[in-house]
């Protein structure tokens, strides 16, 4: 411990961020502050988006685009409002390729069987990575069940990064599609994703992004990437839970089949034929998570207002600072040391299984992730079970690496490592 009570005298970084924002953040767990190190799983939401939820149930809860009452048209205004504000947050060119879905794994299902199983047939190739979340490894494997397709798996090194040479060599003339994480859930790498868009379009083979671990923690540009689709979930992002967006570029969302059928994604309706919506809404049917899209909006709103500068910064050093912080424990050996991460440590404890040390962590009021991360492909490579993650947002500070640390330091104690 000598070395930890030298290194955590240094000044917080968490001038330029309100704590105080988080109500949640108040909490005490176990009779002790709390210290969320959860993000990747969910982030914790600032007052802005609890009130502007609270503000549309108690002031204008209405059904959007169905009503010429004065709640209806102002409930979508709110709705409409917050697309354009996803639109500008990662550079759209036009609402119509924004669509609300329920979350990054609602989006990748509706391309896998929109336009997946329109185009893709038997002895086509689906290219993923072994890093992928399972969200973007079983709705392929659903679809390659039902075309005769099959996935192509790019590996990654000891360090957690994509073996890029092999990924090029495994396009050939029935690669179909890249379906890649854009930051890693499990490892924290950020994968050079810029590249594999211009490899694949070299290919003229289009690529989907998993945005969820990335859009909080770095800027998208989704044109600047060249990515024919974009998917994330807004309780990532310090917005609600229950809400996301899939992003894609208006022509093939144009020319994709619709994914369910109901209300408000149709023009019109007879027993002999239906015809169906214009973008976005051919793809959004039913009464949508009205309030979670708003909620979404004043999160843009929330993270904007501090400036993706800043976030990037803060993190980069918060997560320097605990990798120094965990080279001080014995026996602690980090999972995914990639030369590009975000804020991601997962680890493992030498004699002391994850769960035991996500047990202890929580009785000093630290929270972290304990498991597998729905990544059960990537533990077999790196040769665990599972792995404690500690993952950090905004709001974090060195006080929260530190305590940590000692919290793992106390485990040690108790297993008497």
């Amino acid at each position: 411990m000598k070395l930890l009570d030298r290194l955590i005298h240094h000044e917080d970084l968490q001038a330029q961020f309100s704590r105080t924002d988080f109500p949640v953040l108040k909490t005490r767990v176990h009779g002790k502050p709390l210290v969320y190190l959860d993000n990747a799983a969910t982030t914790q939401k600032p007052l802005s988006v609890i009130e502007s939820e609270q503000e549309y149930y108690y002031n204008y809860n209405a059904n959007v685009h169905r009503g010429v009452h004065a709640l209806s048209q102002r409930a979508t205004d709110a709705y409409e409002d917050a697309r354009e504000k996803v639109r500008t947050l990662i550079n759209a060119a036009s609402t119509e390729e924004i669509i609300f879905v329920r979350g990054t794994t609602e989006a990748i299902n509706l391309v896998a069987q929109t336009f997946g199983r329109s185009r893709l047939h038997t002895g086509d190739e689906i290219i993923l990575s072994h890093m992928e979340h399972h969200s973007n490894i079983v709705p392929w494997q659903i679809l390659c069940q039902q075309t005769g397709a099959r996935l192509r798996v790019v590996p990654v090194d000891d360090s957690g990064e994509l073996k890029m040479t092999v990924y090029e060599g495994l396009f050939n003339e029935r690669t179909r599609l890249v379906a890649m994480t854009h930051v890693s859930n499990a490892l924290g790498t950020v994968n050079p994703v810029r590249s594999i868009v211009e490899l694949a379009h070299h290919h003229d083979v289009p690529v989907l992004l998993d945005g969820a671990q990335a859009i909080a923690h770095l800027p998208v540009d989704v044109r600047a990437l060249g990515c024919d689709f974009y998917a994330f979930s807004g309780h990532k992002l310090y917005g609600p839970t229950g809400i996301g967006v899939l992003y894609g570029k208006a022509e093939l969302l144009k020319a994709m089949p619709v994914y369910q059928g109901g209300g408000d994604m149709i023009r019109s309706v007879s027993f002999e034929e239906t015809t169906f919506n214009t973008l976005p809404y051919k793809f959004e049917a039913g009464t949508p998570n009205i309030a979670g899209v708003i909620g979404m909006g004043a999160a843009i709103d929330y993270v904007n207002s501090v400036g993706f500068e800043a976030i990037v910064a803060h993190e980069k050093a918060l997560l320097s600072y605990t990798t120094m912080l965990l080279a001080t424990v014995p026996g602690l050996r980090i999972i995914g040391t990639a030369r590009e991460k975000t804020g991601i440590l997962s680890f493992v404890l030498e004699g002391v299984h994850p769960h035991d040390i996500g047990t202890i962590l929580d009785g000093e009021g630290v929270a972290i992730r304990t498991g597998h991360h729905c990544a059960m492909p990537l533990m077999e490579r790196f040769g665990v079970p599972a792995t404690a993650r500690a993952s950090f947002g905004l709001y974090n500070t060195r006080q929260d690496a530190e305590a940590l640390v000692a919290a793992i330091y106390k485990a040690k104690e108790v297993f008497r490592q």
